[in-house]
Formats: structure tokens, C-alpha cells, sequence
């Protein structure tokens, strides 16, 4: 992620960040140009999906099956293994 100096628009390095919650940090930046030496604080936070994780997709479906009862579980298991 490239961070810009607000006050010269030069480069600006991230000294250190601050994770607020898990979509939420405080990032705290330098401006690389030594002439301007100003420092000062970025927010970074989530937005937006875009396309949905398939991590959460599968783990959906891992709770759904464990929901099943075992008989409907083992029919599940017979049809995915003719897969």
C-alpha cells in the first residue's frame, strides 16, 4: 500500500499501526522527503465485500452438514462420494 504525504505529496513511510478493531487501524506516517519531515496519522477501514470469502462459503456448508441428522448426513456422504 502506497501512503502519500498529504502536505507535499511525496512518499510517506508507515512507522508504526495501530488495529483499533478488526476492521479499523491507525496508521502512523512519516513523510520520506526530509525537506518536509511531516509526520502525522492515516485511517485504514474496511469498505466492502466484493466477492464473499470461501473460507466463510465452506465453513457455511461444514456447519449446515454437522446441523444434519446422522441418516441424512450418511445420504449426503453416499451422493458426494458418486461425485
Amino acid at each position: 500500500m502506497r501512503v502519500i504525504c498529504p502536505e507535499c505529496g511525496q512518499k510517506a513511510c508507515i512507522q508504526k499501526s495501530n488495529r483499533i478493531t478488526a476492521r479499523h487501524a491507525d496508521l502512523y506516517c512519516c513523510c520520506c522527503d526530509p525537506e518536509c519531515g511531516h509526520t502525522f496519522v492515516m485511517n485504514l477501514s474496511y469498505s466492502h465485500t466484493l466477492s464473499p470469502s470461501a473460507k466463510t462459503t465452506n465453513q457455511m456448508v461444514l456447519n449446515l452438514c454437522k446441523a444434519l441428522p446422522p441418516e441424512t448426513r450418511a445420504e449426503l456422504q453416499h451422493e458426494l462420494s458418486m461425485l
